[in-house]
């Protein structure tokens, strides 16, 4: 699945969340997830926080099938920046 297929199957959560902070979800060279407010853009930005994760990873983290906090303390995500923004995430994932 590539970054654009990603973003557009989180485009509806993130349009209703209430989502008001800025994040990126960096995947390296395949990409970037800019969701800021109730928008979403596959072009960089600086943002309140930076998701570093693997195209995999971030799929399987949308689709609900990996645990952000393990993913964290596995090593598998890397956060830089506002860590509540981070945190805050849970609701646009859910």
């Amino acid at each position: 699945m590539s970054v654009q297929e990603i973003a557009d199957r989180i485009k509806s959560r993130v349009a209703s969340a209430g989502f008001e902070h800025s994040v990126k979800f960096d995947t390296g060279s395949d990409g970037v997830i800019v969701i800021d407010g109730a928008s979403v853009s596959t072009t960089d930005a600086p943002t309140d926080c930076t998701v570093k994760l693997s195209l995999d990873d971030l799929d399987s983290l949308i689709a609900g099938d990996l645990n952000p906090t393990m993913a964290f303390m596995s090593g598998k995500i890397k956060i830089e920046g506002d860590m509540t923004v981070a945190m805050a995430l849970s609701q646009l994932l859910g």
